[in-house]
């Protein structure tokens, strides 16, 4: 009923799971409610577009609620939950698509890639391949780097996310981060000069 309800709003986290557990199906669905607009806004990060956001919140929660007969209700309920949703983003960013010419461009249409990946080359991309060919010759460099590599390039470039942001997102030193993208654009280069593509 409408008290019972109302008193579950105030429950703690653990409350609600222990609650859940024992047969209480309003009880998850408060916890969902609580935790709705924190783990959009978490997944938002990552996919940078409100249809996915909402697919990957969607997965989440099924993730939740599919594991939670295994949480230990000792531990912090949000913390958990939270590792869930990054997890989750990450494996939805590992299997996007490759980097797009076009995400490395600035706001002129000119190719940062030229200036901080092949700067000392003794060709330019743009003369030498059109506009398809160096978009699949990108997409296999990039593929061929770790996911380490190809998650802050993604992050920085796609979703167009400062060293700083990043950084809190993966939980990692913001030197860190900015080494893996220093060292992420030298093999990119490397790779690219390749001529085995």
């Amino acid at each position: 009923n409408k008290y019972n309800f109302l008193t579950q709003e105030i429950d703690s986290d653990q409350q609600l799971v222990a609650r859940y557990l024992s047969g209480d199906e309003v009880a998850l669905e408060v916890l969902i409610k609580r935790y709705l607009g924190l783990v959009y806004n978490l997944v938002y990060r990552y996919a940078n577009s409100e249809p996915e956001a909402e697919d990957i919140t969607q997965e989440v929660f099924i993730k939740v609620w599919r594991n939670l007969q295994k949480f230990d209700q000792h531990k912090n309920f949000k913390a958990w939950m939270v590792v869930i949703a990054r997890n989750t983003a990450l494996d939805w960013l590992k299997k996007k698509k490759a980097l797009t010419f076009s995400s490395l461009e600035d706001e002129g249409g000119h190719s940062l890639i030229d200036d901080i990946i092949l700067p000392d080359s003794s060709f330019t991309a743009s003369e030498i391949f059109d506009q398809q060919q160096r978009q699949m010759i990108l997409n296999k460099a990039v593929s061929r780097l770790a996911t380490k590599y190809r998650l802050i390039l993604f992050l920085h470039y796609n979703n167009q996310l400062t060293f700083q942001e990043i950084a809190e997102i993966l939980g990692e030193p913001l030197d860190t981060v900015k080494s893996r993208h220093r060292r992420a654009l030298i093999k990119l280069r490397k790779l690219l000069d390749q001529s085995d593509f």
